[in-house]
């Protein structure tokens, strides 16, 4: 049976101040799972509550239907928001004594840590200290740190964060091949765009509370208007005549309109192919961004 790390009716206060109001969600081993939000919106509190540096005040996490123990989440693997690594220690160094505390050998370790190095665009780098880095490098090496051991359960706190495209390309695809493998990843970002082409599931929270969770392209057409693209050869100013029809947009040839509810869109290709040729017709797909929007206000 495939295993799931539940979020259950968590609450969290402080100084008498609730920042989390029955937070629920799940993220599946195997699969990415994308965490957004807007600063203070709770993600770093609900983070910090599933590896057990906060405690709720109630609800619970469990793993494969078990309460978490201090073992098994000192097992996973977290990368926080804020860089936690020792300035004037060799990246390489670092790692791998990260990995020994995990349990590694020696000799597993400098393995694990120096086909991470590589693979994230750090070999070259792996005997420099932290502190001579750029910013971005040393995410990447925060990066390694929380994967060194192989963990199950994955949790990254804007792992994205200052990092190149080239270097978001090579963290993603060490992410992915991951979760292939089997392992339960939970990341927040910023970078809405990052998010929408990584991630398997989705949560969204605001205000200390979810407002959206499921799988991506589930999310996507629960919250898809009755918006059609429209491509031809001629004119379409028509489109703005016609009945139960609103114009969202107009390029020349090109047009997005909403339908009302009820209104045939098979109706409205046939009127379409009635004036010429039709060289595209096709459901609009709202992106994570407007989803976010619309959920979040």
């Amino acid at each position: 049976m495939t295993k799931v790390l539940s979020v259950s009716a968590v609450d969290r206060s402080f100084a008498g101040r609730q920042v989390l109001k029955d937070v629920t969600f799940d993220v599946t081993a195997g699969r990415m799972t994308g965490f957004v939000g807007a600063n203070g919106a709770g993600k770093t509190t609900t983070m910090r509550i599933v590896l057990g540096v906060l405690a709720a005040d109630s609800g619970e996490v469990t793993w494969g239907g078990v309460p978490l123990t201090r073992a098994e989440r000192q097992a996973f693997g977290y990368m926080p928001e804020e860089r936690g690594l020792y300035p004037k220690m060799s990246v390489r160094e670092q790692v791998v004594y990260l990995g020994r505390l995990h349990g590694l050998s020696a000799a597993e370790a400098k393995r694990s840590a120096d086909d991470l190095l590589e693979r994230v665009g750090l070999g070259e780098r792996a005997d420099s200290t932290l502190e001579t880095l750029s910013l971005g490098n040393q995410q990447r090496a925060q990066v390694v740190a929380a994967l060194v051991h192989d963990p199950e359960v994955l949790v990254l706190d804007e792992p994205f964060s200052g990092l190149d495209p080239m270097a978001v390309d090579n963290v993603v695809t060490v992410l992915r091949e991951r979760a292939r493998a089997g392992t339960a990843v939970l990341f927040s970002s910023h970078q809405l765009d990052v998010v929408e082409r990584l991630c398997d599931d989705l949560v969204i929270i605001a205000d200390g509370t979810i407002r959206a969770a499921g799988e991506r392209e589930a999310l996507r057409t629960r919250y898809a208007r009755r918006q059609f693209e429209l491509a031809v050869d001629s004119d379409l100013g028509w489109l703005r005549d016609r009945p139960a029809t609103t114009m969202v947009d107009l390029d020349g040839r090109r047009a997005v309109v909403e339908l009302e509810d009820g209104a045939d869109d098979q109706e409205l290709l046939r009127d379409a192919l009635a004036r010429g040729p039709v060289r595209t017709f096709r459901p609009v797909v709202p992106t994570l961004a407007e989803i976010f929007r619309e959920v979040t206000q």
